[in-house]
């Protein structure tokens, strides 16, 4: 196994250490956080980007209003 340091902030080590669960290494939790970000293609990659935006511009319907709207009520 390869080994290596990183330089990290105190307060990035303090919020990764937040999101750890009893007994599991760094690494296990930065696999954990990075995992969903490889398996993505560059497609869907752009398609959250686009939506994020979508959602920062208020451009949402709540679930009530897509009920209404395929007349699912």
């Amino acid at each position: 196994m390869k080994q290596t340091t990183i330089r990290i902030t105190g307060s990035l080590h303090k919020a990764l250490n937040s999101l750890r669960t009893t007994n599991e290494s760094f690494e296990e939790l930065i696999w954990d956080l990075a995992e969903p970000y490889l398996e993505l293609s560059k497609d869907t990659k752009k398609d959250i980007e686009e939506s994020l935006k979508e959602f920062d511009r208020g451009e949402v319907y709540s679930l009530d209003e897509v009920k209404k709207r395929f007349n699912l009520e």
